[in-house]
């Protein structure tokens, strides 16, 4: 037996944005990178950029913590979504991985 769709019905008012309400996983958000698919406001994720970082150069949060001096505790909490490290911290992780820390403000 076959069902019948209804036709879709436009809406005489835009729909709001709907915004993400709990964190994205790690390798959900990797792969949405990869495929361009990330949005524009996850893009800035210092946490998961901070590991993505880290892995790249094949590194263990133990590595990465002996060369900060720091526990890697310490590192595992900054490479979460909701991290908020202090650009000492992120500064020194560039540095320990060969890479420039820049911070820029852009006017939208």
């Amino acid at each position: 037996m076959r069902t019948l769709r209804p036709e879709p019905v436009s809406l005489p008012f835009p729909l709001p944005a709907l915004r993400r309400r709990r964190p994205r996983c790690y390798e959900e958000w990797v792969a949405l990178k990869r495929w361009g698919r990330l949005p524009s406001q996850e893009r800035s994720v210092i946490g998961y950029q901070l590991r993505e970082l880290r892995e790249t150069r094949r590194l263990s949060q133990a590595d990465l913590a002996s060369q900060l001096g720091c526990s890697q505790q310490a590192i595992s909490q900054a490479e979460r979504w909701t991290s908020n490290p202090t650009f000492n911290f992120i500064n020194r992780w560039g540095e320990a991985l060969g890479v420039a820390v820049e911070v820029r403000l852009v006017q939208n």
